[in-house]
């Protein structure tokens, strides 16, 4: 192992505990520092990881139209290995987003779910990048599967961009975005709720950070067995 793969794997290392330590820290803010939300009680407290799950399939999905655009311009297969880590990753941040939002929403609503215009794009979405994924698997290997793979993150990056607007351009169930509004910035959140927000986002962005390095490792890891198999 040369000093470089030592610097590397430190690293990983390092992101691995503060992921852990912030995890373990949002944990506590948002079962013990953060109060208790008067109209929608304990429920509420899903808000911590829904946002936070919502944001970072939105930036992972943001990470593939970026990679795909830089892989269709030079083909270098970097670009396509990131793209392919991030849409991996997405989709699992997309899921919990779709999994804890109808929580939330039977105990507000009384239905887990309803066929509100930003419940229904993220649906969309979710279906976009899986479609994206089961395109890797189901065609063949090398640049051509990697091309038609870009084209669809690419064009599947307008979906992020209509279900962020969804809320703001139709009336909607989904409430309108907590964070960043016409009045501020958290301007309709108790100061702690939004420390404990910050908190949580924190510890997925660095999860996410987290994921993508295995993945890309793993990734380079299979086209070295490959490139190992053909040269047999």
């Amino acid at each position: 192992m040369n000093l470089s793969e030592t610097g590397k794997e430190g690293v990983s290392r390092f992101l691995g505990w503060l992921t852990f330590v912030m995890v373990l820290v949002a944990l506590i803010f948002i079962f013990l520092y953060a109060p208790t939300e008067k109209e929608e009680g304990v429920v509420q407290r899903i808000m911590y990881f829904h946002i936070p799950s919502a944001w970072l399939a939105f930036f992972a999905f943001f990470v593939v139209f970026i990679t795909s655009i830089l892989f269709l311009l030079n083909k270098d297969r970097k670009w396509d290995i990131i793209a392919h880590s991030s849409a991996e990753i997405g989709v699992i941040f997309c899921s919990l987003t779709l999994i804890t939002g109808p929580i939330w929403g039977k105990s507000i609503w009384g239905a887990w779910w309803v066929w509100d215009a930003r419940l229904t794009l993220t649906l969309i979405l979710w279906l976009i990048y899986v479609a994206y994924l089961m395109l890797r698997t189901h065609t063949n290997e090398g640049s051509q599967r990697a091309r038609y793979a870009a084209v669809l993150g690419i064009v599947g990056f307008f979906g992020v961009i209509l279900n962020h607007f969804s809320v703001l351009w139709w009336r909607t169930f989904h409430p309108k975005p907590k964070m960043l509004d016409m009045k501020g910035i958290g301007s309709g959140l108790d100061p702690s709720m939004i420390v404990t927000l910050m908190v949580s986002l924190t510890a997925f962005t660095l999860l996410y950070f987290l994921l993508m390095g295995q993945r890309i490792l793993l990734e380079k890891m299979r086209d070295e067995v490959e490139e190992i198999k053909k040269r047999l």
